[in-house]
């Protein structure tokens, strides 16, 4: 069975110790803050930076993602979330 968007983006809340979510939601400052510090990207956390900087971040720190800087206005897509969850879990292990 194919992961939808949600399923990959609470995939990916777990693997940087957040919580999975039940309804359907893009993620908070708060769990790109999580996954900017599972990449070793550092961040401020008093107060966040604003969703695009963190997403810019993580964008540099994974290879296969596309680091330009129109692209981090923009939520995650299907196929970057594949990417990114890859990263996270071939760090884990």
């Amino acid at each position: 069975m194919t992961r939808t968007v949600d399923d990959l983006r609470n995939e990916i809340r777990v693997a940087v110790g957040r919580y999975e979510r039940i309804e359907s939601t893009g993620f908070t400052k708060e769990s790109l803050a999580a996954i900017c510090d599972a990449l070793d990207h550092d961040v401020e956390t008093n107060p966040f930076p604003p969703k695009a900087e963190m997403r810019a971040g993580i964008r540099s720190k994974v290879d296969d993602l596309d680091d330009d800087p129109d692209s981090a206005d923009r939520p995650f897509r299907k196929a970057e979330l594949e990417t990114l969850e890859a990263t996270l879990r071939d760090e884990s292990q």
